[in-house]
């Protein structure tokens, strides 16, 4: 009995402390548990497999047009590779000649025995990895996806299609420069135009994303610490119909006048916004480049487009009038130099005429005229070009404009020549971005504006910001000296230097400028000897301005004159936005003034052609569903019927203009590479071929 109760209690112990012992190992596990962020006690197989953070890219943000036409976009590309080892044997066999037949098929850059060949050989040699494709898109991933032996996926048919490239595509040619880019190497940054200048915003914020080792290597969870953000889309002030214009003849006088290099710039009058921006170099073979933003970043003497300053510090002190007469002789010397200085006219000179007629004819008695006002008191010259705004930068978002340089009295630069040569624009410098300012303030009746190149910042399509018009100066001058300026840069174009020049359709109001540039030493040689830049800055219409605009071309050597080698551009530029802008058209809606003739439509975007005929008062009938209209014409009005786009099939884009043709390709999912200017006349797909999403389509411009 007593070894009963003896093993009883022995029992009992033995149970006691074995619970204790079990609420013990409880008690540490749930620490362990909130030490160490379990989920339970016994963590899942997956729990147990390694996990990492990577940091996942953000999606760089699109610069758009200011109609929302993508600029520069971010397209996403994927290498394609194969394992060939980890193909069974017999599937190998059986679905090799298969699979390459697809691939030949999808890339068509080699014949299936070429795949095949390649695939082989590699397997062979026990390798793990053949480069199969670059630049894959996502849809023609897809596709591989679907292929034989692809199907069987990563681990059983080889396919290896995770390696993502990011590529930054400029989707239109033209005003690469100012648009710029962003990049970073070595711990070196390299920022250009909008996009160095805005990257911030267009960069985004990374992400932290959670992978996990598997045999084949780290994957995907789909799980993040940190969501990343995508960035923000730019919406330029860019007018990409003017910009094709701008460059199209830019480019053509480049090559006509055998020049090296030149600009042109487009601004809003009433807004400041630029709505066309060209920088080119031309090569010897006649090709074009980008390598510098010529119109914000090369400063030199303007020459005779800066002699509008200086009339207009003349008129605003007093000291002269339109009226005054002064002896334009052709010659004349001052006071400390050797070299004297001859009227554009080969120094015959003009006789004795207006001051208005000397601005007129681009004369340099200017010279001796504002030195003799001024010889006395040259603060006040200079005062008045601080008052217009000629001494400081603009301030511009970009990166890389210049400060002007005007000499200044006490300098060691300053002479008793620096008067008479500041008066016809030497002994200054600018860049052709700040001399259009001070002619864009005389047509905005003496309101300088900020010239602007984004208007808008957009997240997923929805507004962030918008960068209203920015006012620099209320008032450059008094509204007196506005209004004989302007007399004078409309009698330019009627009795002057610019009257070869006058559009038949409309005024024109502007100034001629020519200017010897420096050699290599910093000096300038005889005119025999000298490179000059022709110079042509105004704006249109004259009564009523809508744009200004500068045209610099340098080097010339056919002709040195700015009426001929720059004024001709501007002139072409100013007439084709004025033909295509109903805003200088009145009451074209109205009945009396309608023409006769309906106007010729054949094909296009049916809002724009509806938009234009309700513009222009005509009458219509109109499809509901398709995108995409044809136009017919009877007695009364025009139809426009559904032009209907088939899926994968390619349309004819031919004579369409490039805002339509890549506007119809992009929204039915093709990828388009844009070369040239003006209408389409080649597309390197045939239209009604069979063609899948995400391909690359080649459209060739031409005027």
């Amino acid at each position: 009995m007593s070894k009963n109760k003896d093993f009883l209690f022995y029992r009992a112990y033995i149970i006691y402390f074995g619970f204790v012992l079990l609420m013990v190992l409880v008690l540490w596990m749930t620490l362990s548990i909130q030490l160490t962020n379990q989920k339970s006690l016994f963590n899942s197989e997956d729990d147990r497999i390694p996990k990492k953070t990577i940091i996942e890219e953000a999606e760089y943000g699109d610069i758009l047009d200011k109609d929302l036409n993508p600029l520069v976009t971010t397209i996403s590309y994927y290498d394609i590779a194969m394992d060939p080892k980890v193909v069974d044997q017999e599937l190998f066999d059986s679905e090799i000649s298969n699979l390459a037949d697809g691939l030949s098929q999808l890339f068509g850059d080699k014949t299936p025995k070429e795949y095949e060949n390649l695939i082989r050989k590699k397997r062979n040699k026990g390798s793990q990895y053949v480069r199969l494709q670059r630049k894959v898109t996502n849809e023609q991933r897809k596709k591989l996806r679907k292929l034989p032996i692809f199907e069987k996926g990563r681990n059983e048919g080889g396919l290896i299609d995770n390696e993502e490239v990011s590529v930054r595509k400029k989707l239109r040619g033209f005003a690469s420069r100012t648009i710029g880019r962003y990049s970073e190497s070595d711990g070196n940054i390299t920022a250009i135009g909008i996009e160095g200048a805005f990257h911030d915003v267009l960069a985004g914020k990374p992400g932290k994303q959670i992978v996990q080792r598997l045999a084949t290597g780290w994957k995907k969870t789909g799980k993040y610490e940190e969501q990343a953000l995508s960035g923000a889309d730019l919406v330029l002030t860019i007018d990409s119909d003017i910009q094709e214009v701008v460059h199209s003849e830019l480019e053509k006088q480049l090559i006509e006048m055998d020049a090296s290099h030149g600009c042109v710039i487009v601004m809003e009058v009433k807004t400041g916004y630029i709505r066309a921006i060209s920088n080119l170099k031309r090569h010897d073979d006649n090709s074009f480049s980008h390598p510098y933003n010529y119109a914000i970043g090369s400063r030199t003497t303007p020459g005779s487009t800066f002699k509008l300053a200086s009339l207009m510090a003349a008129l605003e002190d007093g000291k002269l009038d339109l009226n005054d007469i002064v002896n334009a002789k052709g010659k004349y010397s001052f006071k400390g130099s050797n070299k004297p200085l001859y009227d554009s006219n080969y120094g015959n000179g003009y006789g004795m005429i207006t001051v208005q007629q000397a601005f007129e004819k681009s004369s340099n008695v200017l010279a001796p005229t504002i030195n003799e006002k001024y010889k006395n008191e040259p603060h006040k010259f200079i005062d008045r070009l601080e008052q217009f705004g000629l001494t400081e930068p603009v301030g511009i978002k970009l990166l890389g404009e210049k400060k002007p340089l005007v000499s200044k009295p006490g300098t060691a630069v300053w002479s008793g020549l620096s008067i008479p040569y500041m008066a016809i624009g030497y002994e200054v410098e600018q860049v052709p971005l700040q001399t259009l300012c001070l002619y864009n303030s005389v047509a905005n009746n003496g309101k300088m504006m900020k010239p602007l190149f984004v208007e808008e910042i957009r997240q997923s399509g929805k507004l962030v910001e918008r960068f209203s018009p920015v006012v620099l100066r209320d008032k450059i001058c008094s509204q007196s000296t506005i209004n004989k300026v302007k007399k004078c840069l409309e009698g330019v174009m009627k009795n002057g230097t610019g009257s070869d020049l006058e559009s038949v359709e409309f005024n024109i109001a502007g100034k001629t400028g020519a200017a010897k540039i420096m050699d290599e030493s910093g000096q300038f040689l005889d005119r025999e000897d000298s490179e000059y830049q022709a110079s042509f800055c105004g704006y249109f219409p004259a009564e009523n301005p809508l744009y200004s605009c500068i045209v610099v071309i340098y080097k010339p050597k056919k002709f040195i004159y700015g009426a001929k080698v720059s004024g001709t551009v501007f002139a072409s530029v100013a007439n084709k936005v004025y033909a295509s802008n109903l805003q200088f058209h009145d009451a074209v809606n109205e009945d009396a003034k309608r023409a006769s003739k309906s106007p010729e439509i054949k094909a296009g975007y049916k809002s724009d052609i509806s938009r234009s005929l309700t513009e222009l008062g005509y009458g219509y009938q109109i499809g509901r569903k398709a995108k995409w209209v044809n136009s017919t014409k009877s007695a009364s009005e025009i139809q426009l019927s559904d032009r209907k786009m088939k899926e994968n099939v390619m349309p004819n884009v031919k004579g369409m203009t490039a805002r339509d043709a890549v506007f119809l390709l992009e929204d039915m999912g093709y990828i388009v590479d844009i070369k040239g200017f003006g209408k389409v006349v080649y597309q390197s797909v045939r239209e009604g071929e069979e063609i899948e999403k995400g391909r690359l389509i080649q459209i060739t411009l031409s005027e």
